[in-house]
């Protein structure tokens, strides 16, 4: 399974990933779930993805080679698409696209097949925008009321996030509420394991401000879990 979520905020968008993968027990293994796509200056683009490993490596690899292709017209690749609300409508179509694909031949085999995404990011003279899409392409976007998005493992670590987070939360804050949403979907769910995967992107900078891969024994890691532990205990302990 996964756990991924983006968060949209006045300072920027705070991006992180799991990349455990799991087809039974005794089949796991990591693979990266988050993807960049970057024009320093002029647009940063990042993608999150959760579901059929199939589906999700697919994408991207067709996503990347429209991008390669000198021949797309600024409506076909990602990193020429005059919006942000363009660059989610390419990237729905093709995951619409190789979904029902994939999903037609698994379905002879009685098996099904779907994945989900967030695209976050900003292209210089717009606002930074973050999208949830569904397999079938259709897309929702983040608001102040809602200022963050997730897919995958998302009930374990959504309570921080509905408690701390706003728009006007500082990338610092965001940054740690996002570790420790992701902390307690790692106590929580097997499914999901380190490393993880950390990008953060400030507003206007159309560049990607922070990327970070956090290992299994990452010392700061390892001490912000044991102080939201400690912190947990303490204030339960407090409550009459």
């Amino acid at each position: 399974m996964t756990y991924c979520v983006g968060l949209l905020l006045d300072a920027g968008m705070v991006f992180l990933s799991d990349t455990r993968t799991n087809a039974g027990v005794d089949n796991i293994a990591t693979y990266r779930k988050m993807f960049t796509f970057v024009d320093p200056g002029e647009r940063a683009i990042v993608i999150l993805t959760a579901g059929s490993l199939s589906i999700t490596q697919t994408v991207i690899a067709k996503l990347s080679e429209a991008i390669e292709d000198s021949d797309n017209a600024p409506y076909d690749s990602i990193m020429h698409a005059p919006s942000m609300l363009r660059v989610t409508e390419i990237i729905g179509q093709v995951l619409s696209d190789v979904t029902a694909d994939i999903s037609a031949k698994v379905s002879r085999m009685s098996q099904a097949a779907t994945a989900s995404m967030i695209v976050g990011g900003q292209r210089a003279g717009g606002a930074p925008r973050m999208f949830l899409l569904y397999p079938e392409g259709n897309f929702i976007e983040a608001t102040p009321d809602t200022p963050f998005l997730q897919i995958g493992e998302h009930k374990y670590g959504k309570p921080i996030l509905d408690r701390v987070v706003a728009p006007e939360t500082s990338l610092a804050d965001a940054r740690k509420a996002a570790l420790l949403s992701m902390d307690s979907t790692l106590r929580s769910n097997l499914s999901v394991g380190m490393p993880l995967d950390l990008v953060i992107v400030e507003t206007d900078a159309c560049a990607i401000g922070e990327e970070t891969r956090i290992e299994p024994n990452d010392a700061d890691f390892m001490a912000l879990s044991d102080a939201w532990s400690a912190a947990l205990r303490d204030s339960f302990r407090a409550i009459p």
